[in-house]
């Protein structure tokens, strides 16, 4: 086998998974192989492994399945209902000469994994942060990788423009923090603690519109703590102002303000049509009273006629 791309130095090569789980393992290849077929091939020999999935055949099975994602020259592996340690190639097709590609080791235990996370995919927002945190027990050096990137160690660094910094003051887990999310943030890292490696692979997407409007969470998150922290004349005193943390909660006041201002108007309404009614009500008594004023009085001029002119006795 001919490995000769520099980028398969920064990858997973040996992965932990809890038995009856299942684990996805991204592979790099070389750009000049965008088109040709890729496959996992399982067996500690290079000669003597079997196929275990292509591309150009069936992508999916009960054990596994593969996919490409041209762009970025990677192909995603997936084992399912992990039972046994195992050795695996991610390999390509190479038409004249051998083909190119790398191996992995898949420890299986029936017990806690030496690596995970709580999910291999994340999803994160534009401008945004996303934590990430990776359990383990194992021992060992602690870094966060990007595939075919680079690696932060430790401490705080930057990896694409997206800044960095791992927590490691827990027992038994490391957090990895990202911060100002962007778009080329988007793709395949990896947890690293001693021989072990966990990928994780992060989606950096547009924040929802709905996500703005959710009232309860941004009040208690972000209105109430400025109200409780707020010092008047801190603009004149400062010689920077970080205007975000002003923005959030005075487009919060103004909402609250426009909703009061509705219910107030439909509340005036309501009276506006209940004194309607009562005046309607108002005139049809003075109405009733006056129709029967009006009969009494013909009644009675009748009637005083009648004795006048002495048809009542």
């Amino acid at each position: 086998i001919l490995i000769h791309y520099n980028c398969y130095k920064t990858r997973a090569k040996k992965v932990s998974v809890k038995t009856g789980a299942s684990v996805s393992v991204p592979c790099l290849y070389s750009p000049q192989y965008r088109d040709n077929v890729k496959y996992l091939c399982e067996g500690y020999e290079w000669f003597s492994c079997s196929y275990a999935v292509k591309t150009n055949t069936q992508q999916s099975s009960e054990k596994y399945s593969i996919s490409v994602d041209k762009n970025k020259n990677i192909f995603t592996v997936t084992m399912k209902q992990t039972n046994t340690n195992s050795d695996y190639w991610c390999a390509v097709e190479i038409d004249y000469g051998p083909d190119d590609g790398y191996d992995f080791h898949l420890s299986v235990t029936s017990g806690t994994p030496s690596l995970y996370v709580d999910s291999q995919e994340v999803t994160g927002f534009i401008g945004g942060n996303t934590t990430i945190n990776c359990h383990y027990r194992t021992s060992g050096g602690m870094k966060w990788c990007k595939l075919g990137s680079t690696c932060v160690t430790e401490g705080s660094g930057s990896i694409d423009g997206t800044s960095v910094t791992m927590n490691t003051r827990a027992d038994n887990v490391f957090s990895v923090i990202m911060t100002d999310l962007r778009p080329e943030s988007s793709g395949w890292y990896y947890c690293v603690r001693g021989d072990f490696q966990m990928p994780v692979h992060l989606t950096v997407a547009v924040k929802p519109a709905g996500e703005r409007f959710k009232l309860n969470k941004l009040f208690k998150l972000y209105f109430i703590p400025h109200i409780q922290n707020f010092a008047p004349f801190t603009f004149c005193c400062r010689s920077s102002v970080d205007l975000t943390n002003f923005i959030i909660p005075l487009s919060l006041l103004i909402f609250i303000v426009i909703v009061a201002l509705i219910a107030w108007l439909i509340l005036r309404h309501s009276k506006s049509g209940f004194s309607l009614t009562l005046n309607t009500l108002k005139t049809d008594f003075l109405s009733q009273v006056q129709n029967q004023r009006f009969i009494f009085t013909r009644a009675r001029e009748s009637r005083f006629h009648k004795i006048k002119t002495g048809e009542f006795k």
